[in-house]
């Protein structure tokens, strides 16, 4: 069977599992590792080689896109403060999920799609909105998905037990860091 090749933007190991597991058997899947907005930089290099080793146990293929965390940071600078869930995330979002697309284009993907939505910290109905303007832009079809539902957060968990995955406790810029400490000392 002839599957239509799916981009995944992917930004952690995590994530990738479940994902993964449910797009397999329908898509040949291409990782992509865009991830300007982690840090430090420590911090893209262990999720980075987390993610890859587990490419490495499933057999998938995986790119990894430019690290510019300088051009990221320009991108989301107005919105800085407002947090999680906000025009902050949005704009980050679409960032990656912009030069997904464009990744797409270089590598004659038909669809693209992110693992963002599997974490309940992330607004699916954000993501794929973001994710079906940048369809309208590219003419390259965006698979509309929210991975969390039907258990698919947890199953990430399990997969990363399993597999003795590194889960990190923040989404990866240096803003959900700092708001991730300031409530987990409350």
């Amino acid at each position: 069977m002839n599957q239509k090749k799916l981009l995944l933007h992917t930004c952690c190991g995590p994530c990738f599992t479940h994902v993964f597991d449910v797009l397999k058997s329908n898509y040949d899947v291409i990782v992509y590792y865009f991830n300007p907005n982690i840090e430090p930089l420590s911090e893209y290099h262990k999720r980075f080689e987390v993610l890859k080793s587990y490419c490495s146990i499933v057999n998938a293929d995986f790119i990894e896109g430019e690290y510019n965390n300088s051009e990221w940071l320009t991108n989301i600078f107005d919105y800085r403060f407002l947090g999680e869930k906000s025009e902050r995330c949005a704009k980050c979002i679409e960032f990656r999920l912009n030069a997904s697309f464009e990744e797409a284009i270089q590598l004659n993907i038909d669809i693209v799609t992110t693992t963002l939505s599997v974490s309940p910290h992330k607004d699916s109905e954000m993501i794929n909105k973001i994710g079906q303007e940048l369809q309208e832009k590219y003419a390259i079809e965006f698979l509309v998905s929210d991975f969390k539902k039907n258990g698919g957060y947890a199953k990430s968990i399990e997969f990363s037990k399993q597999f003795g995955l590194y889960r990190q406790n923040y989404c990866g810029c240096f803003y959900s860091e700092s708001e991730r400490g300031f409530s987990d000392s409350k």
